[in-house]
Parts: structure tokens; C-alpha cells; sequence
């Protein structure tokens, strides 16, 4: 057998998560190292810790910006869930990456929630440990560590995720998830230790603020180490450790990879007929769609409520600009839901399937062939008599399309062999 050169021994070597977990063991090097030789305390190695938090959370963003697949999102959320289906994104130039729109969707609620751990984590790490307990020396070398993590945190992340095309196999959520994995290892180590020695050290009417860093001994500082390698290895190994054992596995909820959604294939063959809402139904959705998204009402109350407030202090200015501000702003909202989900969507039936395409960015967003529905009704309530449209649904084995606000629904009925149920006749 041919024995490999150099550089295909790189390659081998680079394989899988050989480079992640160098990474990891190098981040784990520095606080051992702090720990042992340079005599850091616990309010040294929460810094550290916190920042290292930080860094990731940073970068986690990052490739949450930039994951290749779409953000798994309810469709019927407000607006998020409409343009969620949008498989659109911008192309960055000679990078072969784009930004998603689905991830754009998603950052507004990430960045916040990872902003709140990495503040209530340093509230317990660096709030309590390090009032004090940071020498200039050790205030110095605490910072290269850092520097040293945030280049090594940015090297990984390009060279993986981007080099190696890892992006492609990530959305949003899965980008930032094994950032609360690091943040609960972190919380929890640094409670511990706050805790153990906070007991052992502290009068029982002395705040908690007047911990010594200093107290902790070396073997503890030794023991956080050590637990802290112990869940960064974990999480970097989780889905072996789980495929060695499902039966201990443990389902934390954000550790779901939901499979790849396979693209909408929007091409019709032979004669195509194109149905859309009309322009009444477009309005009249605007004044329904608070019917079925209650939290528009929440929005117009606190309007109103704060507008009659400032009503009963003298200020009549304030008052109306809030009044019309409770009228205009879930309104707006459910323009904007309704006219993503429905005003600006068309229909093509041919070739034995129905397509939904987007108007707005020229793409399809779902298909039904004819022997996939399992049950085809029309509703027409006393809304839509007045306005001579129906409601198409169709059914699927474990969803099912509603169109609303059809006036001609006929050619999207006769892509199924089968009669509509009418209840409301």
C-alpha cells in the first residue's frame, strides 16, 4: 500500500472535526496553563470563561448569517411565517455564500436572547468574582488569552464552516445552538464555585460581594477546568455520544436538526391558468386577519390604554397621536401578513399539479400534485358571500392549503379529480 505524502497527510488530518476539537483543546490550554503556571485565580479564569462566551456568541452570529439552509419557522406566525417560505437570498460575490432571508428572521430574536445569557452568565462569573481580585499582571495575561481565542474561534469558523462548506448543512438556529450549551457549562460552573466557597470563606451576614477570589484553592480551579473541557468535548461529540447509546440520549429540545427541505419545483407543463385574489379580498383580508392573529388586538389595546392615560394627564396631543398610532399600527401588521401570505401570491394549475408562486420575488413556494390531497372542500361564510369569493382547501396526509379569497376558484378545482366538499351550502 502506497504510503501518503505530506501534504495528503494534511489532508487526512483535516478531515471531520480533527480541527474543531484542536481548537477546543487550544482554548482549554489557556486557562490550564493560566491556572498552573501563572498563578491565576477564579476571578482570572471567569473572565476568561465569560469572554470566551462572548467570542463564540460573536461568531455564532456570523454563521447564522450566513447558513446555507432555510430557517425551519411556523408558517403561521405573523409575517415571519409568510416570508419565511421565501427561499430567496443575497448572493455575496466570489464567496459562494448567501444571506438567507429566513436568517434574517430569526437574528432579531437570536442576537437579544444571546446578548441576555451572556449578561446574566457574567452577572454570576465576572459580577461577583472579579470586583477586585484582577492584578495587572494578570489582567495582561488574561487578554492575549482572549486575543488568542477570538483569532482561534475566527480561524475555525472560516476554515470550517465556510472552507469546508459546513454553512450549507446549518440554518440559523442550528448556528447559535451550541452557544447555550457553552453559556449553561459556564452559568453553572461559576455558580458552583460561587457557592463552595462563598459557604466556606463568608460570615452568614456578609454579601456576596465581598467574595475573595483568591480563596479558591488551586485543586477547585483545576476541577472547573476539567468540567469545562468535559461539556466543550461533549457538545463537540454529542451525536456520537447519542449514537452510542440512544437510550441515554436526552432530547434537550434545541438539539433538533430537522431534515433538509427539498426545493419547489415551480415548472408546468402544457396549458396554465393563473388565478389570484382580487382587490376586494385583498382589502377585506387586511380587517380579518386580526381574527386570526389575537396578539394585533394586545397591540392596539396598549396603544389605547397609554393614549386614554395621557388623555386623563392634559396632554390631548400625545393622546390622539397614540389613538390613531392603536388603530394604524396593527393594521399596518396585518397588510403586511396578509398581502405576504395571500395579496401577493398566484396560483398556476396545469399539468395535473397547483403551484403557489411568489409575485414579489419570483419564486414558488409550494406544490401539490393531484394524487397527493386527500380531501378538497370550499367554504364560503357570510364574509365572502358579500364579497362573491371562496375558500379553497386542500388537504393533505398532515397539512393542508388554505386560498382564500378566490373569485374564479374553478381552475384550481379542476387540477383534482374529485367534486369539493361545500359545507356552508
Amino acid at each position: 500500500m502506497p504510503s501518503l505524502g505530506p501534504f495528503a497527510r494534511l489532508r487526512v488530518l483535516a478531515r471531520g472535526r480533527r480541527p474543531r476539537a484542536l481548537s477546543v483543546g487550544v482554548a482549554n490550554l489557556f486557562p490550564l496553563v493560566g491556572v498552573v503556571t501563572l498563578g491565576w485565580n477564579a476571578a482570572a479564569l471567569m473572565t476568561l470563561y465569560w469572554f470566551e462566551l462572548g467570542i463564540a456568541s460573536g461568531w455564532a452570529v456570523v454563521r447564522a448569517l450566513f447558513a446555507g439552509r432555510p430557517s425551519e419557522i411556523e408558517r403561521e406566525v405573523l409575517i415571519s411565517g409568510p416570508l419565511a417560505q421565501r427561499r430567496v437570498g443575497l448572493s455575496i460575490p466570489w464567496t459562494g455564500v448567501e444571506v438567507r432571508l429566513s436568517s434574517l428572521l430569526v437574528l432579531p430574536i437570536a442576537v437579544p436572547l444571546l446578548a441576555a445569557v451572556w449578561l446574566v452568565v457574567g452577572t454570576v462569573t465576572v459580577g461577583v468574582t472579579a470586583d477586585g481580585g484582577l492584578g495587572q499582571e494578570a489582567l495582561d495575561t488574561v487578554t492575549l488569552a482572549i486575543l488568542a481565542v477570538f483569532v482561534g474561534e475566527g480561524v475555525t469558523t472560516f476554515v470550517e464552516y465556510f472552507g469546508r462548506g459546513e454553512h450549507r448543512d446549518h440554518s440559523a438556529q442550528t448556528a447559535i445552538r451550541g452557544v447555550f450549551a457553552r453559556g449553561a457549562a459556564i452559568f453553572f460552573g461559576a455558580l458552583f464555585t460561587v457557592t463552595v466557597v462563598a459557604v466556606t470563606t463568608l460570615e452568614s451576614d456578609t454579601p456576596i460581594s465581598a467574595l475573595d477570589p483568591s480563596a479558591v484553592g488551586l485543586p477547585l480551579l483545576l476541577g472547573i477546568v476539567a468540567v469545562k473541557a468535559a461539556f466543550d468535548l461533549g457538545g463537540l461529540y454529542a451525536d456520537r455520544l447519542a449514537a452510542f447509546d440512544e437510550s441515554q440520549a436526552l432530547d434537550l429540545g434545541f438539539s433538533y436538526d430537522p431534515p433538509p427541505r427539498e426545493p419547489v419545483d415551480g415548472s408546468l407543463a402544457g396549458p396554465i391558468e393563473t388565478v389570484r385574489q382580487p382587490r376586494r379580498a385583498r382589502v377585506a383580508g387586511v380587517l380579518t386577519t386580526p381574527l386570526s392573529h389575537p396578539g394585533l388586538w394586545y397591540v392596539g389595546g396598549i396603544s389605547a390604554l397609554v393614549a386614554f392615560l395621557l388623555a386623563l394627564a392634559g396632554n390631548p396631543a400625545a393622546a390622539a397621536a397614540l389613538a390613531a398610532a392603536a388603530v394604524a399600527l396593527p393594521l399596518s401588521l396585518a397588510a403586511l401578513d396578509h398581502e405576504f401570505r395571500h395579496g401577493l401570491v398566484e396560483y398556476r394549475a396545469g399539468d395535473g399539479a397547483l403551484v403557489a408562486r411568489d409575485r414579489l420575488f419570483g419564486v414558488p413556494l409550494w406544490r401539490v400534485e393531484a394524487w397527493e390531497e386527500t380531501g378538497l372542500r370550499v367554504e364560503r361564510r357570510w364574509f365572502s358571500r358579500r364579497l362573491d369569493t371562496e375558500t379553497v382547501v386542500i388537504e393533505l396526509r398532515d397539512d393542508e392549503y388554505r386560498i382564500p379569497g378566490l373569485a374564479e376558484p374553478e381552475p384550481v378545482l379542476d387540477v383534482f379529480d374529485r367534486r369539493p366538499d361545500r359545507p356552508d351550502e
